[in-house]
């Protein structure tokens, strides 16, 4: 009874005093994350220049893939812009064999889903099922890729419904100041023109969309990523060849050369009636992902204003009460990259919340970043990270995106460690480099006639008229 009596003594004693060591207003540190492993990959060139990667993946009896061309919006003609987008909503919209609506009936029936989806630089068909319908699958993705019909009454029925959205999008100030941001920093490059215009949905045909499959839908402009609990490697490859040696190799179209305006200082106002708040951006040319400023960037932005705890929301949003939204966003392409700061405020505080916005992007420049702020923006990063990497579509998905922008077959494994790398010193150059306010271009969407002057004081403004 005593030894028990003493044995209960001793652990209240050393609960209290461990309970007396406890810092309880400091959140636990975070352990560090282990870096991510790449399951073992396998990655092998049809003689039609198919690049076919196959991964294993039989936590569950699920397939999926991603078959991706460098066909994007870059290649869109001057005055077709957003071909490639119709290309890629209408490819699943009928082929030779089969109608719209008996390919929609043909993927619930195995219960898939097959999308196709255009973007700066690439168009890529996703698809998933079953493990056991992955055949099924490959027939229907081999006839939406090589024998897309683009039937007269479902392009008319997409420059219907593409015409409706737009009028929606383009009613939207947002539309406007994304749009312009856009077109000033990338100036007469392709990436400049990310949205059609009433004009280019109007002159779509059936000419048109097969003439672009046929130049960009090639075989050696492709890659094919098979992930999942998918068959021993010989059956597979056998299973795509069967669906795939018929496709030809052809030449490519040439890629737009990688020239951009250098940063410079513009203000552009978009005239815009009535209109009660001002939407803002202000925006730089970016890295892409293979510089090596793009890991201090992608940290830098998000220390500005990568989400609830940036320092643009909770000094414009939350201190000052300027805006509901006070965001920033980095988005790399394969030759280049666009930085954007992004508010909407009331007309009546647009002074102070554009000097807010610039001086937190030259506080980047001027000052270090604490250590504790960057580990938790670190630490943030990677997890979100990894944990996208967690599902079969996410891991899909970045592979499709390393073969499309050609990323070193490390990229994955090391992304983590990079992140960590990043140090103040590297950020402050990066800042100075590709977000500092003094070359960077501003637009501002809103009533010209309230706000005009106003934006006088920061320089030269160039008035336009939303259209």
């Amino acid at each position: 009874m005593r030894r028990t009596r003493f044995t209960l003594t001793a652990l209240i004693a050393a609960m209290t005093l461990s309970a007396q060591t406890i810092d309880r207003t400091r959140p636990p540190q975070t352990g560090a994350l282990p870096p991510f492993k790449l399951p073992p990959v396998f990655e092998t060139v049809l003689p039609n220049g198919l690049r076919v990667v196959l991964v294993e993946d039989r936590r569950f009896p699920l397939v999926t893939l991603r078959l991706a061309f460098e066909a994007g919006a870059k290649f869109d003609p001057e005055d077709l812009p957003g071909l490639s987008e119709a290309v890629g909503s209408l490819l699943t919209e009928g082929t030779r064999a089969r109608t719209s609506r008996q390919i929609a009936e043909e993927l619930a029936d195995i219960g898939a889903s097959m999308r196709a989806a255009s973007g700066p630089d690439g168009l890529t068909v996703s698809a998933g099922a079953l493990a056991e319908n992955l055949p099924k699958l490959l027939d229907l993705l081999a006839d939406v890729t090589l024998n897309a019909a683009f039937p007269e009454d479902e392009v008319k029925l997409y420059r219907n419904r593409r015409t409706q959205e737009l009028l929606a999008e383009r009613s939207e100030a947002a539309f406007w100041a994304d749009q312009k941001i856009t077109a000033v920093v990338f100036g007469s490059h392709p990436y400049s023109r990310e949205n059609p215009t009433p004009e280019s949905i109007a002159k779509l045909d059936r000419k048109a969309l097969a003439q672009f499959r046929d130049i960009h839908l090639a075989a050696n402009n492709a890659v094919l990523i098979l992930l999942g609990a998918i068959p021993p490697r010989e059956q597979t490859l056998g299973l795509i060849r069967r669906r795939f040696d018929a496709w030809k190799k052809q030449p490519l179209a040439a890629r737009p050369a990688p020239r951009f305006p250098a940063a410079a200082r513009s203000i552009t106002l978009i005239d815009r009636p009535g209109s009660v708040q001002a939407d803002i951006r202000v925006g730089r040319l970016s890295v892409d992902r293979l510089d090596p400023d793009y890991f201090p960037v992608v940290v830098a932005n998000t220390i500005l204003g990568g989400g609830a705890s940036s320092r643009m929301f909770m000094n414009i949003r939350e201190k000052q009460g300027f805006a509901y939204d006070a965001h920033s966003s980095n988005a790399p392409r394969k030759n280049a990259g666009l930085f954007t700061t992004v508010t909407q405020v009331r007309n009546e505080v647009l002074e102070p919340a554009l000097k807010a916005v610039e001086a937190e992007l030259d506080a980047l420049v001027k000052q270090p970043v604490a250590e504790s702020e960057l580990e938790d923006v670190k630490n943030y990063l990677s997890g979100t990270f990894v944990l996208g990497l967690e599902t079969q579509a996410g891991l899909a998905s970045q592979l499709a995106n390393m073969k499309l922008l050609g990323l070193p077959e490390s990229y994955l494994e090391t992304f983590t460690a990079r992140i960590r790398a990043v140090g103040p010193a590297a950020i402050q150059k990066a800042a100075a480099r590709y977000m500092a306010a003094g070359g960077a271009s501003i637009v501002v969407v809103g009533d010209a006639a309230q706000i005009a002057k106003t934006l006088e004081k920061f320089g030269k403004v160039t008035l336009e008229k939303a259209e």
